[in-house]
């Protein structure tokens, strides 16, 4: 299931199986791969909800939080539209606020044609999106990543987030819904002017790597763009080859963003992409040979829009690798013993307020060690 890395680092394939008995989990309470298609589960549905639901005309996705839950939460969409489509609903369904754009990539809205309103709202989302357009809802549906939890079904667990979301609605929903692991949707990707100017003045050529320093918790998330040049140079040395490093830095909305190169080092470029649109991003990953990131949206985005055959890899220093991450099976983790335990637990260091027993930070993970695992997956081989 994992390697060994570095002292205290493990390496975690994304298409790695977690057994029954790995980890703390809860029973779904049913043999999921035993009930057909459109069943009815044996477990009681949510009366209410189902009423609900079954007599809206319009689904309203919102969501206004953190891009990497959101992203995470898409299969919560997906599960609801699922359950819809076999009920025969027929409904509107539209997708509002920040992420609209990135939503509609995914196909979801695509397979519930949009057409004049009737009926009641429904509203599906996080909490702030649920406030922001849920007022006139007859019912609301929030995805709140802390509530879910790790479930147990058919020997094996289900611990990443959209796994979570998608049976947890099937359990409320009281009926088997279609999707099966890993129940993250990908996002549709084209080229746009970023992409075809980078790639007119070469930048997109031969070896690149994506690095995210983005972060909103930079004292404990950010691995840093030395640390990320290090990791390049290994690589790029070890392949023989001129890497070129797009470090992938935050912004925000009104200073735009900015593109600077650094001077040319000797087995690597360097090109600094700061405040980059989600939407541009998810169109400039798949033009990437690896990607690494900490464990924030842009990487889950990179994951999510990204060719399978090329890995994107996470680094986690505090919170669970597996629940935070797709769960497809090219999008890998490298964790630290904390980060294992808990997974194992099924805990949250900042939600059961769990201090560290040392100050871990993203310096567990030295770019030389890191340079191998990302080697082993260039080359096709499991680390």
């Amino acid at each position: 299931m994992s390697s060994v890395a570095p002292p205290g680092v493990r390496f975690h394939h994304g298409s790695a199986v977690v057994p029954a008995g790995a980890v703390h989990t809860t029973p779904l309470g049913y043999d999921r791969g035993s009930v057909p298609i459109g069943a009815p589960l044996p477990l009681t549905a949510s009366a209410e909800l189902v009423h609900r639901l079954s007599g809206c005309g319009e689904v309203v996705v919102a969501f206004e939080g953190k891009l990497g839950d959101t992203l995470l939460a898409l299969s919560g969409v997906r599960a609801m539209l699922d359950w819809l489509r076999l009920r025969s609903v027929r409904t509107s369904v539209r997708a509002v606020g920040p992420y609209a754009g990135l939503i509609a990539r995914t196909g979801l809205i695509a397979h519930h044609p949009v057409t004049t309103p009737h009926g009641r709202r429904a509203v599906i989302g996080d909490r702030a999106g649920i406030e922001a357009h849920g007022s006139e809802a007859v019912v609301s549906l929030v995805l709140d990543p802390a509530a879910s939890p790790c479930w147990l079904s058919d020997g094996r667990a289900h611990p990443d987030l959209p796994a979570r979301h998608y049976l947890a609605l099937e359990r409320r929903l009281g009926m088997r819904l279609p999707g099966t692991a890993p129940f993250a949707p990908t996002l549709a990707t084209s080229l746009n002017n970023l992409v075809e100017e980078l790639r007119s003045v070469g930048w997109l050529g031969g070896l690149t790597i994506a690095a995210v320093t983005a972060t909103s918790w930079p004292e404990r998330k950010d691995y840093t763009a030395q640390r990320y040049i290090e990791l390049a140079e290994q690589i790029a040395e070890a392949q023989q080859a001129q890497a070129r490093l797009l470090l992938i830095g935050g912004g925000n909305a009104e200073d735009g963003f900015r593109v600077s190169a650094e001077a040319p080092r000797r087995h690597v470029q360097v090109l600094h992409l700061d405040g980059v649109p989600a939407d541009q991003l998810a169109d400039l990953f798949p033009h990437c040979d690896l990607i690494v990131g900490n464990d924030t949206g842009l990487t889950h985005l990179a994951a999510m829009t990204h060719s399978p055959e090329r890995p994107v890899i996470g680094l986690y220093a505090r919170h669970s690798h597996s629940k935070w991450r797709t769960g497809l099976p090219h999008h890998h983790a490298v964790a630290t013993d904390l980060s294992d335990r808990m997974h194992q637990g099924d805990l949250c260091p900042v939600r059961d307020a769990i201090p560290p027993d040392v100050d871990v930070h993203m310096d567990a993970f030295p770019p030389a060690e890191l340079a191998r695992v990302c080697l082993d997956l260039l080359n096709g081989v499991r680390p």
